[in-house]
């Protein structure tokens, strides 16, 4: 692909800061958002539905958790605040998405327990309770498959993954190559044209 998207490394848009507010589990949030990020202008309906719908993890639950492709954070600070003794790896390619998400864990007190990295700076021997993700679906088929095969691995022997897909997007296909790669995937709920995925060993 070519141009400056949202998994653009150095994303060039003007950066535009504004507010995002929204609810998940009993909480209010206003994160800052920015011109050059994935669903800069709002909370996306995607991960709306994934919030809602997945199992949050316990509040005792240490982690490590992994919110892949963390945009500017808005699954990072659900986890964080579902789990306050847990730590949280929030990973993404765009540079502005990062400072974003490091910002927005701070503004809900949980800066110290949120590590913000680029996918290549994540310790390899790091694996986790949790993996959640609104994947980039539009990095291509290739480039989302190569993105899992990476990252579900990392799973702890008995961690789930949460994934959501919008069903025109191919979260039906994603589901069945999900279950060929030999992981045992499940479909807890459907929402507005979207499947949460539920992904073990």
């Amino acid at each position: 692909m070519t141009g400056d998207h949202y998994f653009t490394p150095q994303p060039g848009a003007a950066p535009d800061r504004r507010e995002i507010e929204f609810s998940a589990a009993g909480r209010d949030y206003s994160l800052v958002s920015s011109g050059g990020v994935f669903s800069a202008t709002r909370l996306d309906p995607g991960t709306a539905v994934l919030l809602r719908k997945a199992d949050l993890p316990e509040a005792g639950s240490t982690g490590p958790l992994l919110d892949l492709g963390c945009g500017y954070g808005p699954i990072t600070c659900v986890l964080a605040s579902a789990a306050p003794a847990a730590t949280i790896w929030a990973v993404d390619v765009n540079s502005r998405a990062r400072d974003l998400a490091t910002e927005n864990a701070a503004r809900i007190g949980a800066g110290d327990r949120v590590r913000v990295a680029d996918p290549d700076e994540v310790p390899d021997d790091v694996t986790f309770a949790e993996i959640w993700s609104n994947p980039p679906i539009r990095i291509g088929k290739d480039g989302l498959h190569t993105m899992l095969a990476r990252w579900l691995p990392r799973l702890a022997p008995d961690g789930v993954g949460w994934l959501v897909v919008a069903r025109h997007l191919g979260g039906d296909s994603l589901h069945r190559w999900l279950e060929e790669q030999g992981w045992q995937v499940e479909r807890p709920a459907s929402q507005k044209g979207y499947r949460v995925l539920r992904v073990t060993r």
